[in-house]
């Protein structure tokens, strides 16, 4: 599967260089709770090395781990998403280097250069409908039924 680190690499060169204004060097020690369920942050982040967990709370049961992130993915998508979109939160299980990046900036950033804002979405777009493919599968893993020895996942 294909990082989202083709956020910056997918860029002309300008257009990354403009991004990277926006952007700080962040680390989270193993453990951190980087967002909770349901939070919009004025940030995200493209994590350059350690790992984080997608998480969303299922009543009754532990938190479910619906995707795991590592090198190179985006992290925080609620800047880019309307309001109603339900967000999953993020704990660090291995300490995590990242860029963080002002997303109140970079929506700025992308409103000026529509040059730049159409290549910032179309990534942002691709990570995310690669992210829902991963989740898919590791929810149905996780939460469904087995079919004989097979997850159902594996049984579509």
């Amino acid at each position: 599967m294909t990082t989202t680190r083709t956020l910056l690499n997918e860029l002309a060169p300008d257009a990354r260089d403009r991004l990277l204004e926006h952007a700080r060097p962040v680390q989270f020690p193993a453990g951190t709770r980087i967002f909770r369920e349901r939070q919009h942050a004025d940030r995200f982040w493209i994590i350059e090395t350690g790992r984080v967990e997608l998480d969303m709370h299922v009543p009754g049961r532990r938190n479910a781990v619906v995707d795991t992130l590592a090198s190179g993915a985006l992290l925080g998508c609620s800047w880019i998403m309307p309001p109603h979109i339900w967000h999953l939160g993020a704990t660090a299980t291995a300490e995590v280097h990242a860029l963080e990046f002002d997303a109140q900036a970079v929506r700025q950033l992308c409103t000026e250069d529509a040059a730049v804002g159409e290549a910032v979405f179309a990534c942002v777009a691709a990570a995310m409908a690669r992210r829902l493919l991963s989740a898919r599968d590791r929810l149905l893993d996780d939460l469904m039924p087995r079919i004989g020895a097979e997850p159902l996942a594996y049984a579509r």
